[in-house]
């Protein structure tokens, strides 16, 4: 099975521009949904978990627009990726799936299981799905990002991995190079400083506070579809009291912890989270 880059990179037209995207693998659909954050991409997420998926699912790694990838659209980057993911599957024919979401796609995966639950059979988060019970907000990891997307500099982007993973040797200089490089696209700093820039994240403060409407978390009891949570012990991103609410409010959720682990789960603690998210789903 040919898992490269080059090998599994396609593209659809919709509506509203051009989504790409990685597909292998053949059986029940998965779509993978990434996270937001300096540098990132759906590719850069999963790569290294797409040939275990991709031996029981027909895999979609999905790229949001507004990161550098797929064609951007006008909006909030969370509310654009959730009409991608819906633009994507009608593009595709694919009805419903089980999806996996890291951190924001997690975030982009309950909405989604609440808005159009016929949709998602399935959903497994990675960090991000909740609201801060005892931890300071912003976490540690945000207020990093809302540094780097003020002011960027590659020491901001390597306070800011070091801040992702429980393991500094993930932090290679490879890895540094390519979200370097990649945070230099127009696009996507525009969607880092969107979601993250002070300024930004002050008037989503004001917005909050004098709204009428809930946040998401507290309609989470609308998610029926099982759904697995699953975290990093030392996620300094989205610190783990964030799913008590969550695994409390969905009827059909579950929570797995990773000891010595971060942010990044699908990446540090790579088996034992492949292994438990295909329990899950094959069930």
């Amino acid at each position: 099975m040919d898992v490269t880059y080059e090998g599994t990179k396609r593209e659809v037209a919709t509506d509203k521009g051009v989504l790409r995207y990685h597909e292998a693998g053949e059986g029940p659909p998965l779509i993978l949904l990434h996270g937001s954050g300096i540098g990132v991409s759906g590719w850069r997420n999963y790569r290294g978990n797409l040939d275990v998926f991709a031996e029981h699912f027909h895999c979609y790694v999905l790229e949001f627009p507004g990161f550098g990838v797929s064609d951007p659209v006008d909006g909030h980057p969370v509310l654009t990726a959730g009409s991608a993911v819906i633009r994507f599957m009608d593009a595709l024919g694919i009805e419903s799936a089980a999806m996996v979401g890291n951190s924001m796609g997690g975030v982009v995966g309950v909405n989604l299981a609440m808005r159009h639950p016929d949709r998602v059979r399935k959903l497994v988060t990675i960090g991000g799905v909740g609201p801060n019970i005892f931890s300071q907000n912003p976490s540690e990891g945000t207020r990093l990002l809302q540094e780097f997307a003020d002011s960027p500099s590659r020491e901001k982007l390597v306070r800011w991995l070091e801040c992702m993973v429980y393991d500094r040797a993930v932090v290679t200089e490879e890895r540094i190079e390519e979200r370097w490089e990649s945070a230099g696209d127009p696009a996507s700093h525009q969607t880092l400083a969107a979601m993250y820039g002070s300024e930004a994240f002050a008037a989503q403060q004001r917005a909050m506070a004098e709204s009428d409407v809930p946040p998401y978390w507290s309609s989470m009891h609308k998610v029926k579809c099982p759904t697995l949570l699953t975290w990093g012990l030392d996620d300094r991103q989205c610190p783990p009291d964030m799913p008590m609410v969550p695994m409390r409010l969905m009827p059909n959720a579950e929570l797995h912890v990773f000891p010595n682990c971060g942010h990044w789960v699908m990446v540090e603690a790579k088996e034992a989270f492949e292994r438990v998210a295909l329990e899950f789903l094959r069930r």
